[in-house]
């Protein structure tokens, strides 16, 4: 039996790395580069044979098609950053809406939006709602600004139902307040114009002038000597004078005033140019300057009455 001699040579590290029986593999000989581009997607040997990846599918490898779909993520990118953009702008259009009424007091501010709510509430109602708050004085610049802060909002947030509703409201609020604020004479020509049916004008224009007789002082002489109630032919009633009220018509300064305001909506009108498209905006605008000129055409006609007017 022969026994192998257990020498250093047997248990060196180096002679057990050096076995034969240990075979460290060699890389194959031929070498493979890649092709230069945004996106590399083939690989080419030395002898320019193509060699395809597994799993790509075979629009990968064409040209064509990736163009396109670089155009595309340069499309898509862009689009995200106009979307960012657009959020931003909402954002800070926001923010400007909200600091608007930073200048009135909380309590205030908080009054205000509750009235509101309880408008846009009372839905068939809003009337008498908007009524009763004239009466006891909460129809202020604050309520409107309130009013306008959401239809500012309803339309850039393009809520059509919301944005007419608001406008209506706003509109109706802002005439009781100039309604409250208006002289004597203003308030007469608001009056009349809503005595219009929209149909018929002859009709109209005999109730306007019962309305004028009832409202005017009288102007023939008698009645500057003879106090209201005195029978000249009996001579009998009361000889005091009468005690004058704060809110008595004369006729001239009824004229007077119409006539003002007309020549300040004329000149407006005169320096306003026509839109000719037929864009809803434009149609839109065109509705409003014929409704403008309509109503300018029923105050000539009462002031043309009153000027005329007899007893």
């Amino acid at each position: 039996m022969n026994v192998l001699p257990l020498t250093r040579a047997v248990l060196s590290p180096f002679a057990v790395y050096c076995s034969s029986a240990v075979r460290i593999p060699k890389f194959p000989s031929r070498s493979y580069k890649c092709t230069p581009g945004a996106v590399s997607r083939r690989c080419i040997n030395k002898e320019n044979e193509e060699i395809l990846l597994e799993g790509m599918p075979e629009e990968y490898y064409d040209d064509e098609w990736q163009a396109r779909q670089r155009e595309k993520t340069k499309e898509l990118h862009r689009l995200r950053k106009e979307e960012e953009e657009e959020e931003e702008r909402k954002i800070e259009e926001y923010r400007d809406i909200g600091m608007r009424l930073k200048g009135y007091p909380e309590e205030e501010v908080r009054k205000a939006r509750k009235l509101v709510s309880s408008f846009i509430r009372a839905e068939e109602e809003v009337e008498e709602k908007i009524e009763e708050a004239a009466e006891k004085g909460e129809l202020t610049e604050l309520v409107l600004m309130v009013i306008w802060n959401r239809l500012d909002l309803a339309r850039r947030d393009d809520e059509k139902d919301a944005v007419r509703s608001l406008d209506l409201l706003y509109r109706r609020v802002e005439t009781e307040i100039l309604k409250r604020e208006a002289t004597p004479a203003m308030r007469l020509l608001n009056d009349l114009l809503m005595m219009h049916d929209g149909f018929n004008d002859e009709e109209w224009l005999k109730n306007c002038k019962k309305r004028m007789v009832d409202t005017f002082l009288r102007e023939d002489p008698f009645s500057i000597l003879v106090p209201v109630g005195f029978d000249i032919d009996k001579h009998q009633g009361p000889l005091r004078p009468p005690v004058e009220a704060d809110d008595t018509l004369l006729r001239v300064d009824f004229v007077r005033e119409v006539d003002a305001l007309l020549q300040e909506v004329r000149s407006e009108q005169s320096g306003m140019p026509i839109d000719q498209g037929f864009d809803p905006e434009s149609v839109a605008n065109r509705l409003k300057q014929q409704e403008k000129q309509r109503t300018i055409r029923q105050v000539e006609a009462l002031l043309e009455l009153a000027m005329d007017l007899k007893w």
